[in-house]
């Protein structure tokens, strides 16, 4: 059962609202298929919107300050020191999905130093890592011809892990004090 509700949720043309979190007016948060760490959240428009520039002054603001609740909620619960939030605002850019989103991911002191320092998470974000509509399409699939094959140790977690964690995440948001 989702946390908030019934009403369907979508992130380009995945249903995701297992995944949602969090809701507002004009925005949504939702747990990561494949996090490039712990803790690594999406907040995106309710309108699927491409780009930043399609977004009217309300939908911006409101973005931005759900990207500032969810970060601090986010920071807190993952106990980190600081967060990464990125857009790749269209194609060129890296984006995957055609459906504005940031990317906030909770860092702690030298989480990243074996893949060679805190500026990893940025190839990770544009490469196959980072790529959610990818990881979102495989796992859609009901039966794929040929077996995917994913040597990385990040595996791509299943309906009822993200929606146990969506529903920790809406509990935690809950006890924000906003």
């Amino acid at each position: 059962m989702p946390p908030l509700g019934s009403t369907p949720v979508y992130f380009g043309n995945f249903l995701v609202t297992s995944q949602v979190f969090h809701k507002t007016a004009h925005s949504f948060a939702l747990v990561n298929i494949k996090p490039l760490l712990p803790g690594h959240v999406l907040v995106s428009p309710l309108r699927a919107a491409s780009r930043l520039s399609d977004l009217d002054h309300a939908e911006v603001t409101d973005l931005f300050l759900t990207v500032q609740q969810v970060g601090k909620m986010v920071e807190r619960v993952y106990g980190a020191s600081s967060l990464n939030i990125a857009i790749q605002d269209g194609p060129a850019a890296g984006q995957s999905v055609p459906h504005l989103h940031t990317h906030i991911i909770p860092r702690q002191s030298a989480d990243l130093d074996e893949q060679g320092g805190s500026d990893a998470i940025y190839g990770m974000l544009e490469g196959e890592d980072g790529d959610v509509g990818r990881h979102l399409w495989e796992s859609s699939r009901k039966r794929p011809k040929f077996p995917t094959v994913d040597d990385s140790s990040r595996k791509s977690r299943t309906e009822p892990e993200m929606a146990e964690e969506a529903q920790k995440l809406a509990l935690e948001m809950t006890r924000q004090h906003l």
